[in-house]
């Protein structure tokens, strides 16, 4: 390894906006029961599973269809 590199030249990471953000989300037990048998299964992780989950929702525009009684 060098002692020093030259980063003049360097360019900012063009993904970075496409980084994830660590959040808190609160979910029921059998949810997260749900998704890591699932994740067992596939081998991803259960948080991946989630998040492939909820960005297939919002690329498709799912809706949510509540009825209150």
């Amino acid at each position: 390894m060098r002692k020093q590199y030259d980063f003049s030249k360097g360019k900012k990471n063009p993904y970075a906006t496409q980084l994830k953000k660590q959040i808190t989300i609160r979910l029921d037990e059998d949810t997260i029961a749900y998704f890591k048998a699932l994740a067992e299964e596939t081998g991803v992780t259960y948080q991946n599973l989630i998040n492939l989950y909820l960005r297939d929702c919002a690329h498709e525009g799912k809706k949510l269809v509540l009825s209150w009684k």
